[in-house]
């Protein structure tokens, strides 16, 4: 088993879960969306961001791309929450569904991530 590889596929994982943890839920509706999570998921991606510079197949490349488009709209939603709660109206519909928002479009890239490392797995497997 390689550790390298492990280590990797978690990140990936859970980058997608904790966004997706985020991003369920009611889109207006601050209390079912843990901002705490949003900042765990941006950081993740972030690691996950990191793991993925080392490769340098097409197929990593890929994963970079993708690991980046997450990146950039969790840090987006982050910075609509900060923005919002200094303006006073962080918990309003429109602040609260821009985020969300956001982070779906993360999820989604998350999504293709995971789907890629499936995709890589079970091509390595038949080598």
């Amino acid at each position: 088993m390689n550790f390298e590889k492990v280590v990797f596929g978690f990140f990936v994982l859970l980058a997608a879960t904790l966004n997706f943890g985020f991003w369920i839920g009611d889109i207006g509706d601050l209390r079912v969306h843990n901002t705490l999570e949003l900042y765990a998921a941006v950081v993740v991606n972030l690691v996950a961001t990191v793991l993925k510079f080392g490769d340098r197949t097409q197929i990593g490349a890929v994963h970079l791309a993708t690991s980046l488009v997450a990146d950039i709209q969790l840090i987006g939603a982050a910075a609509v929450y900060i923005w919002a709660s200094q303006a006073g109206h962080a918990h309003t519909v429109e602040s609260v569904s821009t985020m969300v928002s956001l982070s779906g479009g993360a999820l989604f890239a998350n999504v293709v991530s995971v789907v890629l490392l499936i995709i890589e797995t079970i091509a390595f497997r038949r080598r």
